[in-house]
């Protein structure tokens, strides 16, 4: 919202207020003043000037010599290139030492001399309002009105030490879109009389009425409208409000078209004006038509469907209900007849129909938040009165529809409740006079917890509905800097730590201690995303998506890590590492509401990786190679650490076959891991496989309670165990056996650790190795606490060992 100090002070001048002053009340209020800035830069020595009369430069064909009446005492002559000076007109003229604003930020500014041009001398300037930084239009001299006082200060005359104003408005305060709105939040606050503009009705001097009905009533509460005609829409519009729509950021346009912008800013009602002659019978307010179009008056054609209002005639839709004109009725400067309509439209029929197509409007902004719906005939009779003052013509009688208008329910604020959310003591009287002061009827009664206040809200307040509303109210006028900050009192209690979880925090620091980079990625993902990395062809919808591409919820965190590898890879990056932690959203009926919960909709935590590029940054001790699967898979078994995991193959939709693992731990699956699915390198670009990785967070943050263990004193045995099996028999399988089989006998107390250090597959056959074997080397390391195990005791352990993978997997002893 935006709008000028002189503007604002002419419906409410608080005494003894300063510029400074009034921003922060209305700051303080909630009516965030986000700038505060000067219509004009610092200039002075510019006067209203009149041009008495002009000659042609006898050595330029674009240079006039001007002789003008600056109001010094005597005519100046000065040379004038722009293409609009001629005798008779008012101009902004700077006198010699004049400084003008520099011509970029941050220049030095033009100081005007007695100068020479083409030989002519020239003793001052002639202005545009670019050169003034009044506007960007240099086409040629600022024309002053014919009333303007020669000799005058430019300055005083365009009020150019007026200041605007730009405020930053929560949705909730709707009622202070218009200049009218926020003077009555400056009157609540300073207690300074409000001066509305009088609106009386204007005499009506035809009998015609447009047939008007409205077919729905849930788009359209109330509509009023009349008929003028004679105008003549050529008119100008007067300076006064041209200046003051230019200071809210609105552009002049035409009289008709200005004067409908400045009613909206200045009593926040927004209204259209219709060329009568362009309307085929009457008009319907109606929901629109699947395959209907309309072209609206920025030129664009839109589709037309059931859940978009429209005004409509016998032949055509002529516009967009509450958002935009039509086309085909837009007044134009030939127009003669108009019909003037101004509607409540209820906000749940506009809210988001401007953002599907991709545009929004001032009338769509505020009819979706709410707008006054009791005072359309009012401002009907406020605009009127202005189209007749600067266009002419006569007015019809007032068309006034009221179909359906909402009923404001009474909200109750107890006293008590008050003084507990704001942790202050409240007077009963002082709660009265903010809401007297801020307009709204109310009555005193006793509750179970003291005295309550029963507010009526009035029409142009959509924001009260609740108590909490009022409480806010009592804030904002009392004053938050009143409210005195007390450090909040509770007990202090030392609360136990779970020994056996870890936090999120400690995971992140683990993960980027691997030298993961951790990024952050929104929720919400393409669904080309889902079907790919996650097999979801079913994800989880938003109603009101922020952008079209990012329409679903993620069940995954991969495809978020893949796009950020791609967007590295594409930037030159050789070598990406990455991370994330966050929530994941699946289906799932048993999960019922709660403070933290969605029914319908699980969403646990998850940690995923993935890593792509070399396995290490280029250096001289080690040759380059890619980063494989055993590399994160030793990155995951770290995060695991204290608890082990296992490792079993898996298919999963974003992975490649035979290189992908499901991650076990204590039996129950905890998460993937595994190289990234060849169709998806093509399909996303990339020029090498990742590998990633996801897993459970709650799975990562249970470690277990430490557990004491006897260091053995007594020297370990080793044995080392090569045997030759089928290429297709895996090793888990192997050591699970061999496991088992000790534990059977007995040995397996004694087992420190079983690991396998080698294999060797032959490129062709051997007479000891087949084509289709593979030699696996195992190292067994046994120890006792209580004494030195004996020879036979390794050896019995060792053959059981060789007897159970002999039985199982045909297995043999290698040489």
């Amino acid at each position: 919202m935006q709008f000028s100090e002189s503007w604002l002070r002419s419906f409410v001048n608080p005494d003894k207020i300063s510029t400074d002053a009034l921003s922060h009340r209305l700051t303080m209020a909630g009516l965030e003043v986000e700038e505060v800035g000067p219509v004009a830069p610092p200039f002075d020595k510019i006067v209203v000037a009149r041009v008495l009369s002009t000659e042609r430069h006898p050595d330029a064909d674009r240079l006039n010599v001007c002789t003008v009446d600056a109001g010094t005492g005597e005519t100046l002559q000065i040379v004038c290139g722009a293409p609009n000076v001629k005798a008779g007109i008012l101009v902004p003229c700077a006198l010699v030492g004049a400084e003008l604003p520099p011509a970029e930020a941050g220049g030095e500014p033009f100081r005007i001399k007695v100068g020479k041009l083409r030989g002519v001398e020239s003793h001052g300037m002639l202005c545009s309002a670019r050169e003034l930084k009044l506007s960007e239009d240099h086409g040629g001299l600022l024309i002053l009105p014919e009333d303007a006082p020669v000799g005058e200060n430019i300055r005083k005359y365009l009020d150019l030490d007026d200041q605007v104003f730009v405020i930053k408005l929560t949705p909730n305060k709707a009622d202070c879109l218009s200049i009218h709105g926020v003077a009555r939040e400056v009157a609540a606050l300073t207690g300074a009389p409000l001066n509305v503009p009088a609106m009386p009705p204007v005499p009506v001097l035809l009998d015609d009425k447009l047939p008007v009905r409205v077919s729905a009533p849930d788009l359209c509460g109330r509509f009023s409208g009349r008929i003028i005609r004679g105008v003549n829409a050529r008119a100008a519009t007067p300076a006064w409000m041209v200046q003051r729509l230019e200071r809210s950021g609105q552009r002049s346009i035409s009289a008709l078209v200005d004067i409908s912008n400045y009613v909206m800013l200045e009593l926040g009602r927004p209204s259209h004006v219709f060329d009568l002659h362009k309307i085929h019978g009457g008009l319907d307010v109606r929901w629109g038509r699947k395959g209907e179009q309309l072209k609206l008056l920025n030129g664009n054609t839109i589709e037309i469907d059931e859940t978009v209002g429209v005004i409509a005639d016998d032949k055509e839709i002529e516009s967009l209900a509450g958002i935009m004109g039509g086309d085909s009725t837009a007044v134009t400067l030939d127009t003669t007849d108009i019909y003037l309509e101004a509607a409540f439209w209820w906000p749940e029929a506009i809210q988001g129909r401007a953002r599907r197509y991709n545009f929004s409007t001032d009338a769509a902004h505020r009819f979706e938040r709410g707008v006054d719906y009791a005072t359309t005939v009012e401002h009907i009779e406020r605009i009127t009165a202005l189209i007749l003052d600067i266009c002419g013509g006569k007015a019809g009688p007032v068309d006034d529809h009221i179909v359906n208008l909402p009923e404001r329910k009474p909200v109750s604020m107890r006293v008590a409740r008050a003084e507990r959310v704001l942790g202050i003591e409240l007077a009963p009287a002082e709660i009265a006079d903010v809401f007297q002061r801020l307009g709204l009827s109310f009555t005193r009664e006793q509750g179970a917890d003291g005295e309550v206040f029963v507010v009526t809200p009035p029409s142009y307040r959509f924001d009260i509905e609740i108590e909490e509303d009022l409480i806010e109210e009592v804030a904002r006028i009392y004053g938050f800097e009143r409210i005195p900050a007390r450090p909040p009192v509770a007990q202090s209690e030392m609360r136990p730590t779970d020994e056996a979880r870890r936090s999120a925090h400690a995971l992140r620091h683990a993960t980027a201690a691997r030298d993961y980079q951790e990024v952050i990625n929104f929720a919400f993902v393409e669904e080309k995303w889902e079907r790919d990395f996650a097999g979801n062809d079913n994800p989880i919808r938003l109603l009101n998506p922020i952008a079209s591409q990012l329409a679903v919820m993620r069940s995954s965190l991969i495809g978020g890590l893949v796009d950020k590898v791609r967007y590295n890879l594409n930037r030159k990056a050789a070598r990406v590492r990455l991370f994330e932690t966050g929530r994941v959203f699946l289906r799932d009926a048993n999960v019922a509401d709660g403070g933290l919960t969605v029914a319908g909709y699980q969403q646990p935590l998850r940690l995923a990786g993935i890593a792509c590029g070399p396995a290490l940054e280029e250096q001289w001790g080690v040759p380059t190679r890619a980063v494989d699967f055993f590399d994160v898979k030793g990155d995951v078994e770290s995060l695991l650490h204290p608890r082990s995991a296992r490792f079993e193959p898996v298919a999963h939709p974003a992975l490649h076959p035979g290189r992908a693992a499901r991650v076990l731990i204590d039996g129950k699956e905890a998460g993937v891991i595994g190289e990234l699915h060849p169709r998806w390198l093509q399909a996303y670009e990339l020029p090498q496989a990742p590998v990633v990785f996801e897993l459970d967070l709650q799975a990562l943050r249970e470690t277990g309670l430490p557990s004491y263990a006897e260091i053995s004193k007594f020297p370990a045995a080793v044995r080392d165990l090569a045997v030759v099996v089928k290429q297709s028999i895996r090793v888990q399988d192997m050591l699970d056996t061999m496991r088992q089989a000790l534990d059977k006998q007995g040995a397996g107390r004694y087992v420190q650790s079983l690991v396998l250090f080698d294999e060797f597959r032959p490129k062709a056959a051997s007479t000891a190795i087949g084509a289709d074997e593979k030699s696996l080397a195992f190292r067994l390391t046994l120890q006792d606490t209580g004494a030195t195990l004996q020879d036979e005791t390794v050896d019995s352990a060792v053959r059981c060992m060789v007897d159970s993978l002999a039985a199982a997997f045909d297995a043999r002893l290698r040489g």
